[in-house]
């Protein structure tokens, strides 16, 4: 199996801010943390109960994580990819590694870039210490899509691209949507609602019988 290798432009997208992203995640500047007890973050929205729960995917249960529904279809996968990404929930038995987990299992069997997704993936995860603090808020995430399209700026990666640097069946998703909180501070709940940008890389045919997960963006700076 060649191993992947992304264009120079690519990898930028993907490291610039990372430093910066880390921090925020870290101390958990996001979402219902920065919330007052009675009301919503700013710019989210405060209801009596789970009615603005989305329908673009299930929620986890107790018996596993939200796992991503292999496909051979790259727009399939890239919306299944995302829902799981974002799906969450602190109530249950589970914690950002095991969530993590269900994305790296789809990644590149051949293990070249599976480092580099894992780490991807933990920018977009609560730290534990995080994790804990949303647990006592009983906090739920998900995600819904408003968008998938391939960005032009992967056409032009691919036309800049030299012979062999980007396995056959690789493509790009920049998927747009809204990251969606539900908790509860004291005896209030509380909702959170932020729009979200990101691109996913993944690769399907010919390469993979089925679609796998390469890299995936920095937050909100996604392929355009």
């Amino acid at each position: 199996m060649p191993q992947t290798r992304f264009p120079r432009r690519l990898m930028i997208l993907l490291i610039v801010g990372a430093a910066v992203l880390a921090v925020l995640v870290g101390v958990g500047l996001y979402g219902l943390l920065l919330a007052p007890r009675s009301e919503p973050s700013p710019g989210g929205s405060s209801t009596s109960g789970p009615s603005g729960a989305s329908t673009n995917a299930p929620f986890p249960t107790s018996s596993a994580p939200p796992a991503v529904r292999e496909s051979d279809d790259p727009e399939t996968f890239a919306r299944a990819l995302a829902i799981a990404l974002f799906t969450w929930d602190t109530a249950t038995e589970f914690g950002p590694t095991d969530y993590a987990q269900a994305i790296v299992d789809v990644g590149d069997p051949s293990g070249n870039e599976t480092a580099g997704l894992a780490s991807d993936v933990r920018t977009y995860l609560p730290t534990a210490d995080a994790w804990a603090q949303l647990r006592t808020m009983q906090t739920r995430q998900w995600l819904d899509i408003n968008d998938v399209l391939v960005p032009d700026e992967w056409a032009t990666a691919l036309e800049q691209a030299a012979e062999g640097q980007i396995l056959p069946g690789t493509v790009a998703y920049t998927i747009t949507g809204i990251r969606q909180r539900e908790g509860v501070h004291g005896i209030e709940p509380v909702t959170s609602s932020h729009e979200v940008a990101f691109t996913v890389f993944i690769t399907c045919e010919p390469t993979f019988d089925t679609c796998r997960a390469l890299r995936i963006s920095e937050l909100d700076n996604p392929l355009r």
